[in-house]
C-alpha cells in the first residue's frame, strides 16, 4: 500500500445488514450483519472483521519477512482470540486480541530474526495498538427540520 486515503462505501440492506463496497473495483462486495438477537447473524460483524484484519495483517507480515529471509514458506496460519468485556458504562468493548501464528517453513532457524521485526511492519496491528483517531460526521437528512 501507499500513503494516501482509501474509501469504503457502506449502504443498508435492511435491519442491521449492510453491503460494503470497496473503492478498488476488482473486489467483490461484502455483507455485514450484527449477531442475533440484534441482527440475524448471517454475516460477519465489525468485531469479527477487526479480528480478521489483525490476524491477516500479521500472517502476511510474517510471510513477507520469512520470504525475505529466503525461507521456503508453505504458509502461515493464525488463530485470533478476541475478548469482549463491558466498560464502566456497560458498553461492550474489545478488551484484548491474542493471535497464535503457525508458520510452516523449511528452516525454523530463519524464523528467529523475523520474530523480532515482523510485527512492526503490520499496518493494522500497529495502528490498533497505537490508537487511531476517528472523526465522525453525521449529516442531517434532506427535508429534516433545520436543513434547507
Amino acid at each position: 500500500m501507499e500513503e494516501g486515503e482509501f474509501k469504503v462505501h457502506i449502504e443498508p440492506i435492511g435491519g442491521y445488514e449492510f453491503k460494503v463496497k470497496f473503492s478498488r473495483e476488482n473486489l467483490p462486495e461484502l455483507l455485514l450483519d450484527e449477531p442475533y438477537p440484534l441482527g440475524k447473524g448471517e454475516h460477519p460483524n465489525a468485531g469479527l472483521l477487526l479480528a480478521a484484519a489483525v490476524g491477516n495483517c500479521l500472517s502476511a507480515s510474517l510471510t513477507y519477512c520469512l520470504s525475505r529471509a529466503r525461507a521456503e514458506v508453505k504458509g502461515v496460519s493464525a488463530d485470533v482470540f478476541t475478548t469482549l468485556e463491558r466498560n464502566e458504562r456497560g458498553r461492550l468493548r474489545i478488551k484484548s486480541i491474542r493471535i497464535q501464528l503457525r508458520p510452516d517453513l523449511d528452516d525454523p532457524r530463519k524464523l528467529e530474526r523475523c520474530r523480532e521485526i515482523f510485527e512492526d511492519f503490520c499496518i493494522v496491528t500497529q495502528s490498533v495498538r497505537e490508537g487511531i483517531p476517528v472523526q465522525v460526521e453525521v449529516e442531517t437528512p434532506a427535508g429534516a427540520p433545520g436543513n434547507k
